[in-house]
């Protein structure tokens, strides 16, 4: 069996060198079928120019936009005052606030109004005595007769008298009619320094009052909205936000530029104006003076821009990609912050703009374009 001795071992041989074969083959074919792309996957977003009207928001403090101290313009005691005359009362205008006593100016005008009536007696008296000159003085020679003689200084007297009576009425009707210190607005009563009792001298300060038919707030504007300001500011419409916890809203309008850039701030300054801030006429929630207030409004036209998320754009650039899925970092001119986006204008391809970058892009980068269904998408660089 010697024969056996030498076949055995070469079989064996044979053998244990197949398997080996066989070991690698189906190693390399796990290999190839083990390997990955390691390119980072990218997908896509198609961009269009559009026209955007910015938005431009600011904050202010809301004032009156009339402020009164209010005083006594005539002497006297006071009598009576409105159950609204007090701190935080609101009052109507025309409404009487306080009343001062009477008496002496109801005398004071009995007594013009006599000094008038007795005035206009003696002018009619004068005035029919200058017709009797006049018709003597027509039977007498031309060269005899004066004024004095047809009594034209007593004319004259009389009428100025009738004047000066009729001044003095006015004056005490005035006086009478300021016994009644009434609002000149409608208004808020910010304080009130008088009481029944209280004596008051003309010119005393009675109270302090705060009109209520129109509010204005004072904004200052930053110098990166300055160059969005629309052209024509007056009659703007804007919206009022008080951002208390009812968040209420009210219309307002611009009403003028305050024409001053401040000089620590290099900020211009507008101011708008609300109708009725405590809704005495409209029911509206009050916005109340000394507010902090949001003021919103529309400002230019940008015209060929592109609305942007302010991810997709990095030190100015955005990223798209050419034929051969490579990333192309493209400049771009940010005109305008917009919330959550920027208003860009550049030049680059925007049917192959980039929606969501690998963690560190660089230019040339080759990516997988992967579709909005999570395929990888055939494009002329993928496909064979």
């Amino acid at each position: 069996m010697k024969w056996m001795k030498i076949v055995l071992p070469v079989a064996i041989l044979a053998v244990g060198f197949g398997g080996m074969q066989a070991i690698k083959a189906t190693a390399s074919d796990d290999e190839i079928k083990e390997k990955v792309d390691t390119r980072p996957s990218v997908t896509l977003d198609k961009l269009s120019t559009d026209s955007y009207t910015v938005a431009i928001t600011a904050y202010g403090e809301v004032a009156p936009l009339e402020r009164t101290h209010l005083a006594a313009q005539v002497s006297g005691e006071v009598v009576s005052w409105n159950k609204h005359f007090v701190n935080g009362g609101l009052v109507k205008r025309g409404e009487t606030l306080f009343t001062i006593e009477k008496d002496a100016y109801e005398a004071a005008l009995l007594m013009a109004e006599a000094n008038v009536t007795s005035a206009q007696a003696q002018l009619i008296q004068e005035e029919a005595q200058a017709q009797v000159a006049k018709e003597e003085a027509a039977k007498l020679a031309s060269g005899k007769v004066s004024d004095l003689y047809l009594r034209k200084p007593q004319l004259l007297s009389a009428q100025a008298a009738v004047k000066s009576a009729q001044a003095q009425l006015k004056i005490a009707q005035r006086d009478l009619a300021n016994c009644e210190v009434k609002a000149p607005y409608d208004a808020l009563v910010v304080s009130r320094d008088i009481g029944v009792g209280d004596f008051v001298s003309t010119g005393t300060i009675a109270a302090t009052l705060y009109s209520v038919e129109t509010a204005e707030v004072t904004f200052p504007v930053a110098g990166f909205d300055q160059a969005f300001l629309p052209e024509q500011i007056t009659d703007r419409k804007a919206t009022i936000n008080s951002g208390d916890g009812k968040q209420t809203v009210r219309e307002a309008w611009l009403h003028r530029d305050t024409g001053v850039v401040d000089k620590a701030t290099r900020m211009a300054h507008l101011v708008a104006r609300i109708d009725d801030p405590y809704g005495i006429r409209s029911q509206q929630r009050p916005i109340k003076f000394g507010s902090y207030v949001q003021v919103n409004f529309s400002g230019k036209t940008v015209d060929d821009v592109y609305r942007i998320p302010q991810e997709l754009v990095t030190n100015k650039k955005l990223w798209t990609l050419d034929n051969k899925d490579k990333l192309i970092a493209n400049q771009v001119d940010v005109i305008r912050e917009d919330g959550g986006y920027f208003l860009v204008r550049g030049d680059f391809d925007q049917d192959r703009v980039v929606k969501t970058l690998p963690e560190y892009p660089q230019e040339g980068m080759e990516v997988k374009v992967i579709s909005s269904n999570g395929d990888i998408a055939m494009t002329s660089a993928a496909q064979p």
